[in-house]
């Protein structure tokens, strides 16, 4: 790679790097500097990449093991060290922390320095082969808050490319700092990506980009995270942003999350929400959690019987059921709502596929199962689905009325050890990747992590 190449950090994000071997190791996800180095007059000095591994783990890969950044990928040079990726003090983030950040550039001698909101951040590599921050992308103008008082509003005016040298304010926290940079760089993430991001970033970061969040983007994002870390978001957002945040998530996510609030905080945000949005969750809230009625979604695909295959598949083709949800539809009598009337018999979505689409769904009716009731067990819930290969179950009442559906997803949820989502920092330091300058092919085991 030529001395005077020049790499955008957010171009660089998202690049497949690969060993000596031609084999993917993972991705960028950002560049850590040290801010108070400078490189023979140019900007702080990059140290090395943010690289996520498969296991949605991110690991640290040293600028010394990069030779090359070209034709949209990054290759390596050496083992990568697997230990999972750790701030150090002095480390500073590009994409989590530098985008966003309020600083004054120098555009106009005449006019001095003027606000501006970083946007990105441009590497060179050096002669020495080191590699430093040489310009600044930077939107001029500072952001403001919304009336709500919820976000940052992004700066309307003018980019601008400057020197680093015409950079001021870049290595100052501000206190208060937008993050819609950092989120256009995780729009290609799907949710649990997302979570694992914001869990990396520091308490008063990650407030801030929950708040630039929408609120379909903040409720994929609180379905995905640890209990405690989705607690402290709910409660840092002000009440009526909160209900609006549990409305949108799916009902028993949201009656997850409000069963670790205090009882007065959860009947507070009921009484925000739509009734319709809270009626559900009400009904949720009173089964224990470890039961069928706890662990349940109370709005499965529910059509009625003259409905047809083609209204069925178009039901369960919307885009926010997830595939446990939109595997069968729920043939019932009217109401077709929750507690719906007598549920007369179920489809499966490969049934649907192989019939005439204007068939009606009472001609196709799988009647042969075994709906639970709400108090149902973990336990008898699992095994259910264990022995009829089931990857949702009908819930119904006394009078056979649907009242929702255990879908495979949720039983996973309640199966799984309590901190799976936080088991995080307990893997080996594996090592990957071959270093043909190494007579065994092997490196010291610590040389992947090192930082200077």
């Amino acid at each position: 790679m030529s001395s005077n190449s020049r790499v955008f950090v957010a171009r660089l994000v998202g690049l497949s790097v690969f060993d000596p071997l031609g084999d993917e190791v993972g991705r960028v996800r950002d560049v850590v500097l040290v801010l108070s180095t400078r490189l023979r007059g140019r900007g702080p000095r990059a140290i090395g990449l943010v690289v996520e591994v498969p296991g949605r783990r991110r690991v640290f890969v040293p600028m010394t093991r990069v030779t090359t950044i070209d034709a949209g990928q990054v290759i390596t040079t050496g083992l990568v060290n697997m230990r999972r990726f750790e701030q150090r003090p002095g480390e500073t983030s590009v994409v989590a922390e530098l985008f966003d950040r309020p600083v004054r550039v120098l555009v106009d001698h005449e006019t001095g320095l003027e606000p501006a909101v970083v946007e990105d951040v441009a590497l060179e590599q050096l002669p020495s082969r080191d590699w430093a921050v040489t310009r600044i992308f930077a939107r001029k103008g500072a952001p403001s808050r919304s009336r709500s008082g919820l976000q940052l509003r992004r700066p309307k005016g003018e980019t601008v490319l400057v020197p680093i040298t015409d950079v001021e304010g870049l290595h100052l926290s501000a206190a208060e700092q937008g993050a819609h940079a950092l989120l256009d760089s995780l729009e290609d993430r799907k949710p649990a990506d997302l979570a694992d991001a914001i869990q990396d970033l520091t308490p008063k970061r990650r407030a801030e980009v929950t708040s630039a969040m929408n609120d379909e983007m903040l409720a994929d994002v609180l379905e995905e995270l640890p209990d405690d870390d989705r607690v402290e978001i709910l409660t840092s957002l002000t009440t009526e942003r909160a209900a609006d945040v549990l409305e949108v998530m799916e009902p028993d996510d949201a009656t997850d999350l409000l069963s670790e609030l205090p009882a007065d905080t959860v009947e507070e945000l009921l009484q925000m929400m739509e009734p319709d949005e809270a009626a559900p969750i009400r009904r949720l809230l009173t089964y224990d959690e470890n039961t069928a009625g706890g662990m349940m979604t109370p709005e499965p695909v529910i059509l009625g019987p003259e409905a047809s295959i083609a209204e069925a598949l178009a039901t369960v083709r919307r885009q926010e059921l997830s595939p446990a949800v939109a595997s069968l539809v729920y043939v019932c009598r009217p109401p077709l709502e929750t507690p719906t009337g007598r549920l007369i018999g179920i489809v499966h979505i490969q049934k649907l596929l192989r019939e005439p689409p204007h068939q009606s769904l009472g001609s196709i009716l799988d009647r042969d199962f075994e709906p639970v009731t709400a108090d149902a067990s973990l336990e008898t819930v699992t095994r259910l689905m264990a022995n009829y290969n089931m990857v949702a179950l009908p819930v119904t009442d006394e009078e056979g009325r649907l009242l929702g559906a255990v879908t495979v997803d949720d039983v996973l949820d309640h199966i799984l050890p309590e901190d799976w989502r936080e088991e995080r920092h307990d893997e080996p330091d594996d090592l990957t990747g071959t270093d043909p300058a190494s007579p065994a092919g092997l490196t010291p085991k610590g040389e992947g992590a090192t930082r200077v």
